[in-house]
């Protein structure tokens, strides 16, 4: 209950900045004196088109920021005397991204049709379409104080040549394709099965952000200026024919507005560039391989060693491999804990990256380095928080797996060195998977977490729910025969695996009745559809009376 309100205060902060900067800017070139002569050539679209672009402006200044991941990691860590609530937020960045683009997109298409509307009118004004005033103000000569109002300089021009010859025209097309190029490699299907068709087109950005400096150099939309005496606009409107001739009427001059996009994402530009240049030097450190192990399901285990390098549980690293791609780096969370000399990641075959860095690892005579591997990172994810609770839920779905195996094993560490700071108390795992093989590489750590905790006499602290999703009826006939078995037929554990998929309302309401006045942190790494369906049941089962059961949710994003 607690987070959806957070996120939507978060959303409504930043959907009310867009809105007041949207109506200010709309009033102000609707309204504003200095475009009286603007409006009358081109009407409520100089403001549809104006409105727009200063919404652009703040949400261009936005977009980089989600995704300077060493800038984030900082806050994140600054933020850790400050509550869950702040965090969680920075756990959403990627979904704040798209948010962002999407506010681009939409604010693009309405201030390109505005503008197209504008040159439309432009050109109908100078080749004397319309009324009188119309076309003395297309008129005005460009003398050498460039006093001209209406940008379009011949009566016989083709909008279209307009748009491909002036700086505005040529840097809207060119900002305007790059970002349907990104935007459409962006979507689901193509992320996940052609990642490098999204990744590449990706950097199509350095050319947005370029076109998007120069595009206001043109300085298309005029305003009036001062003059000496003044132009009386209420008398003079209605006799142009009398401009220059008389004292109220001197001819008015105009002049195109300072360009300001610059000054919105100079900033943002500038930290990114760092975030790159922090990358490089990490990519340039040398990473050693400790372990390279092939697990079943074409899972690959790569144990790696860096100088100097720290993590924390369930945090993650981007990884590059050179022989593969000099451009593509990939996010893989950690599998290891921080008590470990090296650091670990569990990669799954999961497309043309992935299977060729299988593939080469493969291949590679025993004992042998592998190829160079830059790592960025780590990074911090939900993850992190998990010994902030006295109670943890923990689901994983698949591959999902990985940064539970971080927390799992660090929680061994600490139970094997008595570690007086861990403050949680009881863990609940569930792991979701659709063939047996699967298990096989994480079993082992259970295994050896299930013979500690009895040892300890701590059976209790952590209970662990294995789900299979997929089988069939050979597998199922081998369950029967050895169902009586004291331990699991699939994983050799003394928890036997669930079929099919959890019932979390039991779930949840088991949790419930066994923690009545804790704090319990749900995590997930899997699928969105999972995400929703547990987001629901940790609002569904917290309670409204703050001594009793709170379950917060949590979810790995990268």
């Amino acid at each position: 209950m607690h987070s959806p309100v957070k996120v939507c205060s978060s959303f409504v902060v930043w959907m009310g900045i867009n809105t007041f900067l949207f109506v200010w800017f709309y009033l102000f070139y609707d309204l504003g004196d200095q475009f009286f002569y603007t409006r009358h050539l081109l009407g409520s679209a100089l403001a549809w088109a104006r409105a727009p672009a200063a919404v652009l402006n703040f949400n261009c200044l936005l977009i980089l920021l989600p995704v300077c991941r060493n800038l984030l990691s900082l806050f994140r860590g600054s933020f850790m005397c400050c509550g869950r609530t702040m965090r969680k937020q920075l756990d959403k960045n990627l979904s704040f991204h798209k948010l962002v683009a999407y506010m681009i997109a939409l604010m693009t298409a309405v201030h390109m049709i505005a503008h197209l509307l504008n040159v439309e009118w432009y050109n109908n004004s100078r080749q004397g379409v319309y009324d009188t005033l119309s076309t003395a103000l297309s008129n005005l000569e460009d003398t050498d104080n460039t006093t001209y109002l209406n940008p379009i300089r011949t009566t016989d021009l083709i909008p279209t040549y307009f748009a491909f010859t002036t700086i505005a025209g040529l840097t809207g097309v060119i900002i305007t394709l790059a970002l349907i190029l990104i935007i459409t490699s962006s979507m689901e299907v193509i992320r996940r099965s052609y990642f490098e068709v999204f990744w590449y087109t990706h950097h199509l950005f350095i050319i947005f952000f370029a076109g998007l400096v120069f595009h206001g150099a043109g300085r298309i939309v005029r305003s009036q200026q001062k003059t000496d005496p003044p132009h009386n606009t209420t008398f003079c409107k209605d006799h142009p024919e009398d401009w220059g001739r008389i004292p109220e009427c001197p001819i008015p001059q105009f002049a195109g507005g300072f360009p300001q996009t610059w000054m919105w994402v100079i900033g943002p530009m500038v930290l990114y560039l760092c975030e790159r240049l922090l990358r490089f030097i990490r990519y340039m450190q040398t990473v050693r391989y400790r372990k390279i192990v092939m697990r079943p399901s074409k899972v690959l285990e790569l144990q790696l060693v860096k100088n100097g390098f720290k993590m924390e549980v369930g945090q993650y690293v981007f990884i590059n491999c050179p022989a593969i791609s000099q451009l593509e780096w990939h996010p893989f969370t950690m599998t290891s804990a921080p008590e470990e000399d090296f650091f670990s990641i569990h990669i799954r075959s999961a497309g043309d990256w992935t299977d060729k860095l299988i593939d080469i690892m493969q291949k590679l005579p025993e004992g042998a380095q592998g190829p160079k591997m830059g790592v960025d990172g780590p990074f911090g994810t939900a993850s992190e928080d998990v010994f902030d609770y006295e109670v943890s839920m923990l689901v994983g779905a698949g591959i999902g797996v990985t940064p539970f195996a971080s927390i799992l094993k660090s929680i061994w560490y600490k139970f094997k060195e008595s570690n007086p700071k861990l403050r949680t108390r009881k863990i609940y795992f569930y792991w979701l998977c659709r063939e047996t093989h699967a298990f096989e590489w994480f079993a082992d750590l259970l295994q050896v977490l299930e013979k500690e905790m009895e040892e300890r006499g701590m059976g209790d602290f952590l209970t662990y729910k294995l789900y299979l999703t997929g089988w069939d009826q050979v597998h199922a006939d081998h369950v029967k025969v050895r169902f009586d078995q004291d331990t699991d037929v699939v994983t050799g554990l003394k928890q036997k695996t669930h079929y099919g998929r959890p019932i979390w309302d039991k779930e949840f309401e088991q949790v419930r009745k066994e923690n009545p006045t804790s704090v319990v942190g749900t995590f997930l790494c899997g699928p969105e559809a999972l995400a929703k369906v547990l987001e629901k049941k940790c609002a569904k089962y917290s309670d409204v009376d703050p001594r009793k059961t709170k379950f917060y949710f949590n979810k790995e994003n990268f």
